[in-house]
């Protein structure tokens, strides 16, 4: 005997991001807000000035990725239950990628799912990890490997939160800026070598370029089984990076730039960017004083360390790179002598690559 269960549905996850001056934000029941001490001396009075709630509550965990853990979540998730918070309750991630991840890992998993909002405070969080339902942690393994796509309610990018960012903070969010032009768009590639963007007006504009860019992509392919991936251009090698150092020497975009230009060598052996074109990258990335090299200890755990990227599967290592300036190519044929002829490269570091 077949006993089917028909589970066939339309679900509109659709949602709005809101670019400007952050609103009023009006609430029904109970809110709690996840921040981090740094963002909650700065900026929390001038969020909760906004909320029209019942009931609100403040969720303070420790500032970094080394805390991106289960037991994070646990203590997130347990100060949920002491406000008895319910299913019709909304959770707020106030800060960085790093709350952003874990607020909404948090809300994915407390009582089987609650509605949360992204409230961004980064450069990097406003162009790339707010948007997109991407939530999650980092274990020994590697990063963002225990997570879930839980799609939030709404984002509101406010630029007059990163008039209080750290100079490696705004350079990490430009990092990912740069990642989307040279993946979709060469016009907004060379935009970006010609205007300053610690000027206001050029900020916005590469802010909402890069939003509309991602958000095209999660519309596209919403958990990541074809186009999205190609976002993670930089990533495969900048978290093995990460992990490599514990989460303590880089920060995200850094770990990506570096990943970039190591992605680019490989494009370049594999005849798909150009030197001139890596080059260009290359001095985009230093504009911002982005770090560029890093010294590879081990080729071969380096190597190794690939098999646990998302992307890949059995013995397959899908790669990233870019086809020049503007185009992508998503791959899982090169051969592993080729990969690991780049990785020498930085097994000691060259100031010339």
């Amino acid at each position: 005997m077949n006993i089917s269960i028909n589970l066939k549905r339309i679900i509109d996850d659709s949602y709005s991001i809101h670019i400007g001056e952050l609103p009023l934000l009006e609430f029904s029941g109970k809110v709690a807000i996840l921040t981090n001490p740094k963002v909650a001396g700065l900026h929390l009075k001038t969020l909760l000035s906004r909320i029209s709630a019942k009931e609100v509550y403040i969720i303070t965990i420790p500032d970094g990725e080394q805390y991106k853990t289960l037991e994070t979540i646990e203590f997130i998730t347990d100060r949920m239950f002491d406000h008895r918070l319910n299913r019709k309750s909304h959770l707020i991630a106030f800060g960085g990628g790093v709350i952003g991840d874990m607020g909404g890992f948090a809300a994915s998993l407390y009582n089987r799912g609650i509605d949360f909002t992204q409230i961004p405070t980064t450069l990097l969080s406003q162009v790339d990890a707010s948007v997109g339902g991407k939530t999650g942690i980092n274990n020994r393994f590697g990063k963002n490997l225990i997570g879930a796509f839980h799609q939030p309610r709404a984002v509101f990018i406010d630029p007059s939160f990163l008039e209080t960012l750290p100079s490696r903070e705004f350079g990490a969010g430009v990092a990912e800026i740069v990642k989307m032009a040279i993946t979709f768009n060469r016009d907004f590639f060379e935009w970006l070598e010609t205007n300053d963007l610690h000027d206001k007006t050029n900020l916005s504009v590469a802010i909402q370029k890069a939003v509309e860019t991602k958000a095209a992509v999660v519309e596209e392919d919403e958990k990541e089984q074809g186009l999205r991936a190609a976002l993670n251009y930089g990533h495969t090698f900048g978290h093995v990076i990460e992990n490599e150092t514990k989460y303590e020497t880089y920060l995200h975009g850094e770990s990506v730039a570096i990943g970039m230009i190591m992605a680019n060598e490989l494009a370049c052996e594999c005849e798909l960017m150009s030197r001139e074109e890596a080059i260009r990258v290359k001095e985009l990335l230093a504009k911002y004083a982005l770090p560029l090299s890093y010294e590879i200890a081990d080729v071969e755990k380096f190597y190794q360390a690939f098999f646990l990227d998302k992307k890949s599967a059995d013995s397959a290592i899908t790669f990233i790179l870019p086809r020049g300036i503007g185009n992508v190519e998503i791959t899982d044929v090169i051969e592993p002598t080729t990969v690991k002829k780049i990785l020498s490269i930085f097994h000691s570091v060259n100031p010339n690559i």
